[in-house]
């Protein structure tokens, strides 16, 4: 009874890697496949993807799919190109199979040390960093890194509002904000030590910490852009959808973008909690997003506002043409850029 079910098992086992070889080709890695997928972090559900992506575009090296992103994005461009070739790149199974691509892209680009190191130390701030110093009871103010020494910072002095005359920042503990590019939020106290406002460039100097909280990890990949855009306001998110307006709108610059947002500069003032629509167009078609201004940055010499907006409800099939260009899997960017520029 024993070699009975051994040989059951056996022959089991036998069946089902020959039809997983079938599947993927016949010298297919199966085994190192699985095996490096798994130590990667993927499930079974998103190998079995991986490996049709693999088989579809030939690959020398499927296990490259985990850790290399040029070759994620030479595999995904091969699909789109493919579907794109049936015309079928946006029906609900495609958009959705090349939505899960492009998430697999984004695990792998985020699982890079650059996105998880952090920083701990303010010693390692670079020069010219942007940051927010909120006083408390009294503000928050703009201000930025100058230069950062061995035994402190000097940071350029304070922008927001108005202070006493005699106000001096000297030994005033404050709280401050920033964001890294490509990285994520951070938040630290400190103490300013010395307050030079009567200098030609007036500037603080400010103690270093060790004590960096890092906090709002990026959860997308974004890119600069600098393209005219049209913003309308919707009276709520239930308002939000993704159909073309063809007033004139609000006229605005789409300064960065990303799968779950963007940033848009307008003129005069503008608040936060705000739902908008936005349109612009990245390629030669007109694209909508969505979403909420969960934050804004006011530059009153020019009296302008730079709208950050969370996205709200973006379509499969608009997230797809977004990250095509955020990766610029067919040199997207250089096309806008060119054209921008003539």
């Amino acid at each position: 009874m024993v070699y009975l079910v051994a040989a059951i098992v056996a022959f089991s086992s036998a069946g089902a890697f020959l039809v997983l070889r079938r599947a993927g080709g016949g010298r297919f890695p199966w085994i190192q496949f699985y095996t490096k997928g798994k130590e990667s972090g993927f499930n079974f559900k998103q190998l079995n993807l991986l490996r049709k992506v693999a088989v579809e575009n030939h690959l020398e090296n499927p296990t490259s799919l985990f850790w290399s992103i040029r070759q994620l994005d030479r595999s995904i461009k091969g699909v789109i190109v493919r579907l794109r070739s049936e015309g079928a790149e946006f029906t609900d199974g495609n958009a959705e199979f090349v939505g899960k691509l492009y998430e697999f892209r984004k695990k792998v680009e985020f699982a890079l040390p650059k996105y998880n190191l952090g920083l701990k130390s303010t010693r390692k701030l670079a020069n010219h960093q942007r940051i927010k110093i909120t006083l408390a009871g009294i503000g928050t103010y703009d201000s930025q890194i100058v230069e950062n020494l061995r035994r402190y910072m000097a940071i350029s002095y304070p922008k927001g509002p108005p202070l006493p005359q005699d106000f001096s920042w000297r030994s005033r503990k404050i709280s401050v904000y920033f964001w890294r590019l490509d990285d994520a939020g951070y938040v630290f106290e400190t103490r300013i030590i010395d307050d030079f406002k009567e200098r030609d460039y007036p500037i603080l100097h400010a103690s270093h910490t060790d004590g960096l909280v890092r906090s709002q990890k990026r959860r997308s990949k974004r890119v600069d852009v600098n393209i005219s855009a049209r913003i309308y306001s919707l009276r709520n998110k239930s308002a939000a959808n993704n159909l073309l307006e063809h007033g004139p709108g609000l006229r605005s610059r789409l300064v960065d973008i990303s799968e779950d947002g963007a940033a848009i500069r307008v003129g005069g003032r503008a608040k936060i909690g705000m739902v908008v629509k936005v349109q612009f167009s990245l390629t030669d078609e007109p694209l909508v997003m969505c979403g909420m201004v969960k934050g804004i940055t006011y530059n009153r010499k020019k009296n302008q506002s730079l709208l950050h907006i969370q996205a709200i409800g973006v379509t499969e099939t608009n997230r797809n043409k977004i990250l095509s260009f955020v990766y610029n899997l067919f040199g997207e960017q250089s096309a806008l850029a060119s054209g921008a520029s003539k």
